[in-house]
């Protein structure tokens, strides 16, 4: 998320609360694909992390980005964090530890969320690789420890990093040394949000695993294939990973509030400036307990809009949904990742497909398999196979939705080629993340710089 919500609209009760999820609801011929995709900024000389600040830092890729672009800046206490589209077509931001994140435009084909991640990104190298900066394109962070790893100066971070060590083990890693690709997708009524929350939770630990390329800590194999998928597993787990309410077949927009309500918060925004509410959940903001806190201590609308971008279960739940599971990769990922979710649940007969595949998973089952992928990918068990073979049925019914769906391009192509590069992990029967340790203790000779090469954009 670039920019934080202002929106000053006292909250009445908690039915507005759902009433704001609610006007999320959209006609199909309203539907879009929101991309959002982040990378490691390097200096090529050393494979060393970029700061900040300086004549070659990501303040400078920033200035540079908005002389080129005409974006207007994102302002936090006198410094340049991000960038936005005058008409909120898109965004760039910055997560904590400087990496560089796309929040693209809400787009009707995948050819489009392509197109836009290449102009990005070739904008993006016109100004950096005159500063001698690349871009990594892995899920997790290859060489850099947390002392090396930049703090980027954005006043929700200093929160979040002083919280995180109190309820998890590994929060800063998760916000220093990851990045990740994902899309954002929308729902015509609470029954389909229901249905594509449902499948996309059950079907999300496929995705880290197809996606799966974090092999590297510290320039050693970390003995996992995502590092970033077990990274989440002890985060902070009030207000991440698998939502069991979910899965009950009455699920709604208001199951998702009295979750929310009782997750602490990280900040409000008053007056320009950023104030510590860790100590309190957003229920107990709304009954009075901010009264010392922050000027009036009455809870808005922008503050709830605000607390539901700082929850991150699996899928997360705003006036949209935003599948969270993939690693950051390649740019190839780009556009695949939206490619497989949009295949999955934006045709009807797919959803009706995807849906029967996975309707009979329990909770427990999924949660079984998202606590192996980290370490095993697309060898993960499933009852009596692994995610390999899941996997050829899932992508089969996602490229049946991208074919019915009919969205060609000016050379008369449809979308399901964005599907390739998941047919070609699920056909060889490795991840990424495998090809990456093989070519480790082969031509790369026990070297994970080669890495730099390889996976930069």
């Amino acid at each position: 998320m670039a920019r934080d919500t202002t929106d000053f609209r006292p909250i009445e009760g908690v039915d507005e609360l759902v009433d704001h999820l609610a006007e999320g609801n959209k006609p199909r011929d309203k539907w879009r694909i929101g991309t959002e995709h982040e990378k490691f900024p390097f200096y090529v000389d050393g494979n060393a992390p970029v700061p900040y600040g300086g004549e070659r830092g990501i303040r400078a890729i920033l200035e540079g980005m908005q002389s080129k672009l005409g974006w207007d800046p994102i302002i936090d206490d006198g410094r340049i964090i991000g960038l936005v589209e005058p008409t909120g077509q898109g965004a760039i931001s910055l997560e904590p530890g400087g990496q560089f994140e796309l929040s693209g435009a809400p787009l009707e084909t995948i050819h489009q969320t392509c197109r836009e991640g290449n102009a990005h990104l070739a904008q993006v190298r016109e100004i950096a690789e005159p500063m001698g900066i690349r871009f990594l394109g892995l899920g997790g962070s290859p060489k850099w420890s947390l002392a090396e790893t930049p703090k980027m100066p954005k006043s929700r971070y200093e929160i979040m990093t002083r919280y995180m060590p109190k309820v998890g083990t590994k929060g800063l890693d998760m916000m220093y040394r990851t990045c990740t690709i994902q899309v954002n997708l929308d729902f015509e009524s609470e029954a389909d949000m229901r249905r594509k929350m449902q499948v996309s939770l059950k079907l999300q630990p496929l995705s880290t695993a197809l996606f799966a390329n974090s092999p590297f800590t510290e320039s050693r194999p970390n003995g996992l294939q995502s590092w970033r998928g077990d990274i989440w597993r002890d985060t902070d787990n009030q207000r991440s990973g698998l939502l069991e309410f979910c899965f009950s077949p009455d699920f709604g927009f208001a199951d998702y509030v009295e979750w929310a309500l009782d997750v602490p918060m990280y900040f409000v925004i008053r007056d320009g400036r950023y104030h510590d509410m860790t100590h309190i959940t957003f229920r107990q903001f709304m009954a009075g307990a901010a009264r010392n806190d922050v000027p009036d201590g009455l809870p808005t609308m922008g503050d709830w809009a605000n607390h539901l971008s700082t929850l991150f279960p699996d899928v997360r739940l705003k006036r949209f949904l935003e599948m969270r599971g993939a690693d950051g990769g390649p740019w190839r990922r780009i556009c695949a990742l939206p490619a497989f979710w949009v295949g999955l649940l934006y045709d009807e007969a797919a959803l009706d497909a995807a849906e029967a595949l996975t309707s009979s998973w329990t909770y427990k089952e999924v949660l079984a398999m998202r606590n192996a992928v980290p370490e095993f990918g697309i060898a993960a068990p499933f009852r009596n196979a692994t995610l390999r073979e899941i996997a050829r049925d899932v992508l089969a019914i996602s490229r049946t939705g991208l074919k019915n769906r009919g969205k060609k391009n000016r050379d008369g192509y449809d979308e399901t080629s964005f599907l390739n590069t998941l047919d070609e992990v699920v056909a060889r029967g490795t991840t990424s993340a495998e090809e990456m340790l093989s070519a480790y203790h082969t031509r790369w000779g026990g070297s994970i710089e080669p890495v730099f090469m390889e996976y930069a954009y």
